[in-house]
């Protein structure tokens, strides 16, 4: 059913019942002015017929029957356009227009009352009286004004109307609701062709001056918005994993090899050498390590490439080091690993991101950034500064020479005698980029090893940042090598 129907209908039946109530409360109102006037005047006839009837009451009483005839023509006289009776003991005289003599009348009340002499009403009042030991009760007795037949006539006018108010103002709201909703009709004509499987059309829709067809237009735009996002979201996503298909498979094709090697080693040769067969051994869990360190990092590069901006929030970057520092103390025991960082320095970041980026930047230090005797020394520092956030991890390693500092953050990027994954100092890069921040090497304090500083804007500088580094470095050249102090 369309809505102009709708409103029709709605309104062609709200109306009738409208004007119903408004027609009986109007009744009700009329005649309750109109008990009003008749009880004033009962009330005044009552007062004046009181003397006649208390005459009356002792004629009758005093055995006086002429007296009591006189009196009694005296009460009709003055009784004028209302009706009268009169009883007590005795007595029981009545004249006038009043309910006929099988009428049973209420007791004797404090004020007007309706009584019913078939399908008249009448209003009657009672009024005790005495007079020298003669007591009765004064009854006068008034039509009822509010049953007279203009009353009645108004009531069959009122439904009368009721009846003609509903088709009228059905068809009257079904012009009206149809003439306010051709805008929505039109917007429906307009988004009906949209199709943002195979179109990259959109609504152009202008301003009609009604307040729902513009909300519902801009809503349409919104959700055709947010489906052009999501969909270049589900394709930078099947980017992803195909990238991340593609450098597995392109990564793990070596130790895998290697593995596939020495298990044919082992088997083709059951009476290999004690030292031998450790040395084979050996070189087996070394790629199990690195076929495990590789997934874990392709993974987690992934899980950066694909985070949304909901998962950013406010981060205590100085409890994050300090955890960071202390799983790396558990990790490496033998090495000096120190954090200065003031309580309270708090960033607007993706947590696990942020984690990340310490972690490895510490178990590079850790690494390769030991000294001649073999000693790690690692210092990480966090700053808050009026303009950044900076975090930097110091070691007294060989260093990294200024020719090699534009690459160490390259995919898959290693030295000769790397065990690593080559994306340890990726993710790093990747997590500064996605907090729209940036990361740099330089020398140590000193001189001695090297200083990786990274720089973060506080508030997130409009988070996320770059997200396609499992993507948009597929074709890196792993190729290229530097020395042994960087994976």
């Amino acid at each position: 059913m369309r809505l102009s129907t709708r409103i029709g209908l709605a309104v062609g039946c709200t109306v009738p019942l409208l004007v119903l109530a408004s027609g009986w409360l109007l009744l009700q109102l009329v005649a309750r002015d109109l008990h009003r006037a008749e009880d004033q005047h009962l009330r005044q006839r009552a007062t004046a017929l009181a003397p006649d009837a208390r005459a009356l009451l002792r004629a009758t009483a005093n055995g006086h029957p002429r007296a009591a005839d006189t009196r009694e023509r005296q009460l009709f006289s003055a009784a004028l356009d209302v009706g009268v009776r009169v009883t007590g003991a005795g007595t029981d005289v009545s004249g006038g227009p009043r309910p006929g003599p099988s009428v049973t009348l209420p007791p004797r009340a404090a004020g007007p009352v309706t009584v019913r002499d078939g399908a008249r009403r009448w209003r009657a009042l009672s009024r005790s009286v005495r007079s020298s030991g003669a007591a009765g009760t004064l009854w006068v007795f008034a039509p009822d004004t509010a049953d007279r037949a203009q009353v009645r006539l108004v009531r069959r006018r009122v439904l009368l109307t009721a009846l003609l108010a509903a088709p009228l103002s059905g068809l009257l709201a079904w012009g009206v609701a149809g003439g306010a909703s051709a805008p929505l009709r039109r917007l429906t004509r307009r988004t009906a062709g949209l199709d943002p499987r195979t179109s990259g059309v959109r609504l152009d829709h202008r301003p009609t001056g009604v307040r729902e067809v513009d909300e519902l237009a801009a809503t349409v735009r919104t959700v055709l918005a947010r489906y052009d996002e999501q969909a270049a979201r589900t394709a930078e996503a099947l980017d992803t994993a195909r990238s991340f298909s593609s450098a597995a498979a392109h990564e793990l094709r070596t130790p895998l090899t290697s593995m596939g090697t020495n298990l044919d080693i082992l088997a083709g040769h059951p009476g290999l050498p004690g030292p031998e067969r450790a040395e084979v051994v050996t070189d087996l869990r070394r790629e199990h390590a690195r076929l495990q360190g590789l997934l874990v990092m392709l993974r987690e590069l992934g899980r950066g490439d694909l985070v949304e901006a909901e998962a950013f929030r406010a981060v205590d970057l100085s409890d994050l080091a300090e955890a960071a520092v202390a799983e790396a103390r558990r990790g490496a025991p033998d090495a000096d690993v120190r954090l200065d960082a003031p309580a309270g320095i708090t960033v607007h970041g993706w947590p696990p991101g942020l984690r990340m980026l310490l972690d490895n930047l510490v178990g590079n230090a850790l690494a390769h950034g030991r000294d001649e005797r073999g000693r790690a020394l690692v210092r990480v520092g966090v700053r808050g500064l009026p303009d950044h956030v900076s975090i930097t991890v110091d070691d007294h390693g060989p260093g990294v020479p200024p020719d090699a500092r534009g690459r160490v953050f390259e995919r898959f990027l290693r030295g000769p005698d790397s065990t690593g994954s080559g994306l340890g100092l990726t993710l790093v890069a990747q997590q500064a980029a996605l907090h729209r921040g940036s990361v740099t090497v330089v020398d140590g304090p000193d001189g001695v090893g090297a200083r990786f500083e990274v720089r973060l804007p506080p508030d997130g500088g409009g988070l996320p940042g770059r997200r396609d580094w499992l993507i948009g470095t597929a074709g890196a050249d792993r190729s290229q090598s530097f020395p042994k102090d960087r994976p």
